[in-house]
């Protein structure tokens, strides 16, 4: 059975439509009920000293029981088509994996005081927006990528876990993708090491036809964005230099239809920091990034500032927090149904002590 799609709204059955023509049948019987009415009146004068006993009363009362018993036969009929609608629904995730870049560029102090502590201030920030509900894991990356917290309720965990970063060399985007996935999956198996997750960028060693393989549990893929329990979020400052192919990685999370959040900062066009004495070249790689969250029907955010770095944050939390689908909105139109046939009834009773 093909939907019919309407601007805005989708219907199921939409066969059950036809069941609207009987609502002008209802309003063209409610209008010979009344023509009859006062027929009757003039024929029997006790009719119309009833009727001059209520001549006090509002004309337009009589009418308002029956138009919203009419409203809730619409509303019934129409929920029998099985109407589809966009909403905003509060979101299914239930576990959030922050993936975040600990390279030496990040004591740069583009971002004030630097973007390392910027990062880390705007990450408890964001935990104390989340639903306490909502388990948050922590991945750190540089040349290799560790869990520094596994998924846990327990917010102060998570503070201790960001506190303990420590600053490396390198960058491995792909590397904390992949931890992020074992972290939400690891009944699937998932090794860094056999995906060669610590070989240099453009190292052509072979992988050991020995070694087993990467993900031990195959997973039969599903459409990107489409698991709703979990998402990455992964702050990076840098330019992978390392490690597993983002792109392989991203395409890791589509197929099990976890979204990955890529938020970028630091300089775009590239620059060289100095800090403690050396100096380092680094350039953020936005295609990257973007492509990544765009691969996993997610999206990019760039943050050149602490503040615009707790905005997006911000931003993230939200559209966590929530998610736009579109919905089956039958339930709704039946309770709407039930409370104006319950308000109708409400109202004839209260005006004229019967049920219509």
């Amino acid at each position: 059975m093909q939907d019919l799609k309407l601007p805005g709204v989708n219907f199921l059955w939409p066969e059950f439509l036809w069941l609207m023509l009987l609502l002008p049948l209802l309003v063209l019987w409610y209008m010979w009920l009344l023509k009859r009415r006062r027929k009757a009146s003039v024929a029997f004068p006790a009719l119309n000293l009833a009727k001059q006993a209520m001549a006090g009363q509002a004309a337009w009362r009589r009418h308002v029981p029956p138009v919203l018993f009419l409203l809730s036969l619409a509303a019934m009929l129409f929920a029998a088509s099985r109407p589809m609608a966009v909403i905003t629904l509060p979101s299914n995730q239930k576990t959030i994996i922050l993936a975040m870049d600990v390279s030496g560029s990040m004591r740069a102090t583009d971002i004030q005081p630097t973007r390392f502590i910027a990062a880390q201030q705007a990450a408890k920030k964001f935990l104390e927006t989340l639903p306490r509900d909502v388990k948050v894991g922590i991945v750190a990356f540089a040349g290799s990528a560790q869990v520094a917290q596994y998924p846990t309720l327990n917010r102060e965990e998570l503070v201790q876990a960001i506190d303990r970063f420590q600053m490396q060399r390198a960058t491995a985007t792909g590397n904390a993708i992949v931890i992020s996935l074992a972290a939400l999956f690891p009944d699937d198996g998932i090794e860094l090491a056999q995906m060669g997750g610590n070989r240099p960028l453009g190292s052509t060693a072979p992988r050991s036809l020995n070694d087993p393989p990467s993900v031990k549990k195959e997973r039969d893929p599903v459409p990107p964005g489409s698991y709703n329990s979990a998402a990455i979020i992964m702050l990076t400052d840098g330019q992978r230099t390392t490690g597993v192919d983002p792109m392989e990685a991203a395409k890791m999370a589509a197929d099990r239809g976890v979204r990955v959040y890529t938020v970028g900062m630091g300089t775009v066009n590239g620059e060289t920091i100095g800090f403690e004495g050396w100096s380092m070249r680094v350039r953020l790689d936005e295609e990257t990034l973007k492509a990544v969250a765009s691969r996993t029907a997610a999206d990019y955010f760039y943050a050149g500032s602490s503040t615009d770095l707790n905005k997006v944050y911000e931003k993230l939390s939200s559209r966590i927090s929530t998610e736009t689908k579109e919905t089956e909105i039958s339930g709704l139109l039946a309770l709407a149904a039930a409370l104006l046939a319950f308000i109708s009834a409400s109202l004839s009773v209260l005006w004229f002590n019967r049920v219509m």
